[in-house]
């Protein structure tokens, strides 16, 4: 039974992330809209359009990733076994690499770098919430 609560408590995890990210990645594209005549399968025309973005519109995406992330931890966490601080951990650790990864391919500017210093205290902080009583 424990393995189940488990990886029900990381699948429902993994799902809040992907909504949460879809949710701040149409927010972007609401506010930084593709020019017509796009081509979304160029990896040139995608990093052309990253280069172009406003920075107020990047800050507003790294808030919704931040909390995307806290509420994602706070899930696992919650939802897994003795409320265990590994649930989030581990949901932490696999939204750290997505977002590293989706970093180093695209121009971010420098500054927006600073997510590898907030995922790791969005994770702690939906840690903390989930493990209060």
């Amino acid at each position: 039974m424990n393995v189940l609560r488990v990886i029900v408590s990381i699948g429902l995890a993994l799902l809040t992330a992907i909504a949460g990210f879809v949710l701040v990645e149409l927010m972007s594209s609401i506010l930084h809209p593709v020019p017509s005549g796009f081509d979304h399968n160029s990896m040139e025309a995608v990093c052309e359009h990253v280069a172009n973005y406003p920075h107020s519109v990047l800050f507003a995406c790294a808030v919704g990733w931040w909390l995307t992330v806290a509420a994602s931890c706070w899930l696992a966490t919650r939802l897994g076994v003795s409320r265990h601080p590994a649930h989030g951990i581990v949901i932490g650790l696999i939204l750290l690499a997505m977002a590293v990864l989706n970093m180093s391919m695209l121009p971010y500017p420098l500054w927006f770098w600073i997510n590898v210093v907030a995922f790791p205290a969005s994770t702690a902080l939906g840690i903390s919430l989930a493990r209060r009583h």
